[in-house]
């Protein structure tokens, strides 16, 4: 067959046919036409759209919950739209533009095929019934990339109520929500609040780095502090998540069944929940790779990160020693100049991982998108972890050399901080803002009688960067936490520097959202997910570290001059106390606010009575059928 046929295939056999026809029902065209197209360098491009019934339709298919006329949330349908706030047959502004991409591609997604065996024009890419088609496309390089183009308009509004103006102020976030969607808005919601909820601690920070640094009983107070902070914190933050997911509906979406993620493969079987076709691949196999493979890589990423560590402790001793024999200012400066180099190469390390880890687990072959993230995560943040905070823990445990601990930790901060606002938001821009001017350039030398607008603005937006999602970011979060509240008794400033590079983040990582990346399609989130467990899992390493830090000081050894055994052992009980002060923190506050636990609850109890009525009515209309299948019989007799 013709490649000219593959072309024509998805928008006649599936994208344009009806519902009921097993197509998607969707708006399709080429961006360009004929000639057009060979005046562009024969681009293939194209269109696709929903009318405002369609996107409806597939709002009550995918399970949108909406706020009625009544200030409860509910499962949108079709049928009873009248009842929504807001809603109005003549209204297109129902849905945001983030649940219409979302229902978009959820339709795209779900093209399956039916009888084909393969793509036409490409005999390699075999299909079979119920596979995704779209991904088919995509894994077989036939379609090079879909994305969702950006309302200039609504982005302009967008940008100029948050970060187009450098002053202090809150976060858009229901407007980041309406434009990218809950996953994007929920972190930017999160980094606002993380960065205004350390202002507590820069603000008590601050004096203690007038005191004299060795006196560290001065700091016992603000050590407890910051272990109740990081409890308070995480706990008030999933309650108010849940007030916002709750309001956007969220919260209360049903979870759909999990599709087999894009780069699955394996042998074609029969699904035993399903009952559809699709690959198969043996957890045994999986478990081989993970254990064999998997496990002994990152292990000797680690020893290499390890190794490395050593190496910077060489250069230390080495600009110590120069320090020390010449007593200049020039070797005084220099001082720094190996843990710089140092934070250089954790961040490039870092980031070489990262590619890594995502080989790895992409060829662990894991059937869930979900499952494919928390392994990733796994690795990238013990990688991470162990890579950025293993020389503190060193510096201070082995070295017990608290000066070098506070160079080292500052020095790492800061230039972490300054690295990633370069290397995620400048340098993408200013390559972005080269590009724009060629294309400007190469669509002003069209043809005059070509419209170019929305060509030009495919063109760009199809060659910037693809969004990852919000993976990189929190991970740059988690790692600022570590450095704020693992060694707060070491150097009470880390959370001043924290909020000042966080308060220049929300902009660079506006710009970036807006201006350098593609517009990422949406995803429903009632959470941030696995993040919030890996916070608070380093805020009780915090605790361990912090006691420990104390317990090492001069003036508290002073106490137990002849007995380090009960030295340790009261350590040891302080810690395990402040723990479970910390546990019943969590514990005594809860995760959801009560009036979102009864409003849940309350939408359960009405979804099991409208299922119960359902089921009697089905039970009514048998009875009611079976005296007329009698007497019929007795007729015939």
């Amino acid at each position: 067959m013709s490649k000219m046929k593959t072309k024509e295939w998805p928008e006649k056999q599936e994208l344009s046919l009806k519902r009921k026809d097993g197509g998607a029902q969707l708006l399709f065209r080429p961006l360009l036409n004929k000639y057009e197209k060979e005046t562009l360098e024969n681009q293939n491009l194209y269109l696709v759209g929903a009318s405002n019934i369609r996107l409806l339709l597939g709002a009550e298919a995918v399970g949108l919950v909406k706020e009625c006329n009544d200030n409860t949330m509910r499962a949108f349908t079709y049928g009873t739209r009248h009842n929504f706030k807001g809603f109005d047959d003549n209204n297109d502004d129902f849905l945001t533009m983030a649940e219409c991409q979302f229902i978009i591609k959820h339709e795209l997604e779900n093209l399956r095929a039916r009888d084909e065996k393969m793509i036409p024009g490409y005999p390699q890419a075999k299909l079979y019934p119920g596979k995704s088609l779209l991904r088919r496309l995509l894994t077989s390089g036939i379609v090079i990339q879909v994305f969702p183009l950006h309302d200039n308009e609504a982005l302009k509004k967008l940008e100029d109520t948050w970060y187009t103006r450098f002053t202090f102020k809150f976060q858009p976030v229901d407007r980041i929500r309406g434009y990218f969607g809950e996953t994007i808005a929920l972190y930017f919601g999160f980094l606002e609040y993380f960065t205004f909820a350390l202002i507590p601690m820069a603000v008590i920070g601050l004096p203690y780095y007038l005191f004299v640094w060795e006196d560290y009983d001065k700091y016992v107070i603000f050590a407890s502090f910051n272990l109740i902070w990081s409890t308070v914190i995480l706990e008030v933050w999933k309650r108010g998540c849940a007030n916002m997911t709750y309001r956007w509906g969220t919260l209360a979406m049903k979870r759909q069944f999990e599709e087999p993620r894009p780069g699955f493969h394996g042998v074609l079987g029969i699904n035993s929940v399903t009952g559809r076709e699709e690959p198969l691949y043996s957890s045994y196999k999986r478990q081989l790779r993970i254990y064999l493979v998997s496990l002994p890589f990152v292990c000797l990423c680690l020893y290499f990160s390890l190794y490395v560590m050593m190496i910077y402790f060489d250069m230390e001793a080495w600009a110590l020693a120069l320090h020390e024999d010449s007593g200049s200012e020039w070797t005084s400066v220099l001082l720094y100049v190996p843990s710089i180099i140092y934070a250089v190469v954790i961040e490039i390390m870092n980031r070489l991982y990262r590619y890594a880890a995502e080989f790895l687990t992409s060829w662990e072959n894991h059937r869930l998108e979900s499952a494919y993230q928390n392994h990733l995560i796994l690795k990238v943040l013990v990688f991470n972890f162990l890579n950025c905070f293993a020389s503190l823990f060193y510096i201070a445990f082995v070295l017990m050399d608290m000066k070098l601990l506070r160079q080292s930790l500052a020095t790492l901060l800061i230039t972490s901080q300054i690295l990633n606002q370069i290397v995620e938001s400048l340098l993408p821009y200013w390559l972005q803002r080269k590009h724009h001017l060629r294309v400007k350039k190469k669509v002003q030398a069209l043809k005059a009688d070509i419209d170019a607008t929305l060509y030009e603005q495919v063109v760009l937006e199809k060659e910037m960067g693809t969004y990852l999602g919000t993976f990189d970011d929190y991970l740059e979060l988690f790692l600022q936490f570590g450095y704020v509240s693992l060694f707060s008794c070491v150097y009470p400033l880390a959370a001043a520097f924290a909020v000042l590079n966080n308060f220049t983040e929300v902009n660079s990582d506006a710009l970036k959202m807006c201006r350098v990346f593609k517009r990422p399609f949406s995803e429903p989130s009632a959470s941030i997910g696995v993040w919030q467990l890996a916070f608070e899992t380093m805020s009780v390493i915090s605790v361990v570290t912090n006691c420990a830090l104390i317990g090492m000081s001069p003036q508290v050894n002073a106490l137990f001059p002849e007995s380090k055994a009960d030295l340790i052992l009261i350590v040891v009980a302080v810690e395990h106390a402040l723990l479970a002060v910390k546990f019943i923190l969590a514990f005594a506050i809860p995760d959801k606010p009560r009036h979102i636990q009864m409003k849940l609850a309350r939408l359960e109890f009405e979804s099991l009575e409208a299922l119960k009525q359902q089921q009697m009515k089905l039970v009514a209309e048998n009875l009611k059928d079976e005296p007329r299948e009698e007497s019929g019989k007795e007729k015939a007799s």
